[in-house]
């Protein structure tokens, strides 16, 4: 890789475009860091509230937190977001793959742990997957209330 030229023309221009943009109210990188960190935060917290809407003895896909947090499409976000996730208080048992299965390796602590607090809650689970009763849309209508 060629080194950067720290001199002439081209090198003059970087350092005034740099000198300008603190001027006009600090580092441009920083900035761009700064918001994009408060949009991540913003996209966190929605799919997060999606989540702790869910009632109690139900559950849904990871997509369909996704699609109800307004970012269709993303739910590997929400898994990756989920499996960081250190609240105890979320109930993150209650989201599973789109096919009704647990996500997680099957006979690991966490596939256990996920199996047991949905049964507690009176979901019927059979070999890590669970039997959907309701539709989707009677799950949106006891979230969200009636369209």
């Amino acid at each position: 890789m060629a080194a950067r030229r720290t001199d002439g023309p081209v090198a003059d221009r970087r350092h005034r475009a740099g000198a300008a943009g603190r001027a006009a109210g600090g580092q441009r990188r920083g900035q761009e860091a700064v918001s994009a960190a408060d949009a991540a935060g913003a996209t966190h917290a929605r799919i997060l509230a999606v989540i702790r809407a869910i009632p109690r003895g139900q559950v849904m896909g990871y997509g369909e937190v996704a699609a109800k947090a307004g970012l269709p499409g993303r739910a590997r976000l929400v898994a990756k977001l989920l499996g960081a996730n250190e609240d105890r208080s979320l109930p993150w048992h209650r989201v599973l793959r789109s096919d009704g299965r647990i996500a997680m390796p099957e006979g690991s602590a966490g596939w256990r742990e996920q199996g047991q607090r949905l049964r507690a809650e009176g979901v019927q689970v059979e070999n890590g997957r669970v039997k959907r009763e309701r539709p989707v849309r009677d799950l949106d209508a006891q979230i969200w209330g009636p369209a």
